[in-house]
């Protein structure tokens, strides 16, 4: 048996800050992860989706410049653009992220980990050979999530596509259909529409799109995707999926009141439906935990329910806040717990930053509107639109866009904001450290932002509350 101070299992992003963290504060650590070091968000999620999307960004923003607009004569350079996606993963192989580990001191284990035990593991390799580890201190969880397939008939023998197989894809099929409103169907149509989809479809269960943000950002992001051709159905039931023997696929849709039902023919089927814990098999049921659902921590990230506050979740397996920047940072607070500092979660629940890298782009963070009055706050919404912005001139025509704050008005501080537009992701930190600090509005009038950039929507913003 291997004894250390620190077992950490998954190494994408929030396990690798865990271990290397941890390891930086003189502790030993082992790291096991069953794929690639690097995770979901560094091959099949974040990093390959924003390169597809780049593409078609740029050439958008492009178009909207006068000048510029006219040297776009061509289509976008398909195989560049994959071949770039390949280059940004690494073409799969994690063995660049490795010098990093042996820098730090961190072993690596590569196999499955799985608790047997009160702060004991068995990984399990891909040949079988199985090792024990112990921990002197502590066990971090950092497993992440995986794509669910809706109880849809038919729909998990027609072979649709995840997120892996899209983010992963050789050639832009002619038609797609999209399953799923959510940030990710969303993004992944207009990226393959951009890169030359003849048909692209979003179907949504829900009556609107992004139904985790402002009603308002999603009609936005509607109306600029079928003003690209995207068609969008929202109040969509898949009744039926099937494989046909040309390879194509056959859904049977009904929507607004549509009882009967009609049927739309896809090349492929992307299906961005949800997401669940990966923790069906990481022997759960040996610490008194229920195995496949999210692990319930504190505010320390300690999981409820073990004793001896020696076992740890974060990133997107406690269910918190399903993003790699949130586990990142999950991971630095419960290192800093294991190191024994004074240190709590103070903003997955309440300030939480998250941007759909659509165009536009909805970025958001804190609570809606909606959150804030379920929660009971007295709230305000002030609102400002970004074509009245004269940075946003700047950068073309037909810049547009929304910026909202909601104002706890009792404490004269922020709990939310929202900003669509081309490219605004990167007004969204200000709103962050605004939130997170507790910042009165009183004082973030003396922030002033440059003249002429877009980031003066905050000038009408706090105007419109009346400062």
């Amino acid at each position: 048996m291997t004894e250390v101070d620190v077992i950490v299992i998954g190494a994408g992003p929030a396990g690798e800050v865990a271990a290397g963290r941890c390891a930086s504060g003189g502790l030993s650590v082992v790291i096991v992860e069953r794929e690639l070091v690097g995770g979901e968000c560094s091959y099949w999620g974040c990093i390959p989706s924003k390169t597809l999307l780049r593409p078609g960004d740029a050439v958008a923003a492009a178009r909207r410049a006068p000048g510029a607009a006219e040297a776009v004569t061509g289509p976008i350079d398909v195989p560049a653009a994959l071949a770039r996606r390949s280059y940004m993963t690494s073409n799969w192989d994690d063995s660049s992220q490795l010098p990093w580990l042996k820098d730090q001191g961190i072993e690596l284990m590569r196999g499955a980990g799985r608790l047997v035990g009160p702060r004991r593991v068995v990984v399990t390799g891909g040949d079988g050979t199985t090792r024990e580890v112990s921990a002197r201190r502590a066990v971090v969880l950092a497993t992440g999530t995986r794509s669910v397939l809706p109880p849809v008939p038919g729909l998990a023998a027609s072979r649709p596509w995840d997120n892996r197989d899209v983010t992963a894809m050789t050639a832009v099929p002619r038609r797609l259909a999209v399953l799923g409103g959510g940030a990710v169907g969303l993004e992944m149509a207009q990226a393959v529409r951009r890169l030359g989809a003849e048909e692209v479809w979003v179907l949504e269960v829900a009556d609107r799109l992004l139904i985790r943000e402002e009603p308002f950002a999603a009609e936005e992001v509607r109306q600029a995707l079928e003003a690209e051709g995207i068609r969008v159905v929202t109040g969509a039931r898949v009744r039926q999926v099937e494989r046909r023997v040309d390879g194509s696929v056959a859904l049977t849709i009904a929507a607004d009141g549509d009882g009967a039902g009609r049927e739309l023919i896809s090349d492929e089927l992307l299906v961005a439906a949800g997401r669940r814990a990966r923790t069906e098999d990481l022997g759960l049921e040996t610490v008194g935990l229920t195995p496949g659902r999210y692990v319930e921590v504190d505010d320390r990230l300690r999981a409820v329910g073990v004793d001896g506050g020696w076992l740890y979740a974060v990133g997107d397996c406690n269910g918190r806040a399903l993003l790699t920047h949130m586990g990142k940072y999950q991971a630095r607070i419960a290192c800093d717990v294991i190191l024994g500092k004074p240190a709590a979660d103070r903003s997955s629940l309440d300030a939480v930053s998250r941007v759909t890298f659509t165009d536009p782009q909805v970025c958001a963070v804190g609570l809606t509107e909606a959150q804030a009055v379920e929660r009971g706050l007295a709230v305000r919404v002030v609102t400002h639109p970004l074509s009245r912005v004269p940075g946003a001139y700047t950068l073309g025509d037909g810049v547009e866009g929304t910026g909202q704050l909601v104002v706890d008005t009792d404490r004269d501080v922020l709990v939310g904001a929202t900003f669509t537009g081309p490219g605004v992701a990167e007004l969204l930190h200000s709103a962050s450290v605004a939130i997170a600090g507790r910042v009165p509005l009183s004082d973030l009038w003396h922030a002033v932002p440059s003249f002429p950039t877009v980031s003066e929507v905050w000038l009408g913003l706090l105007e419109s509350y009346g400062l």
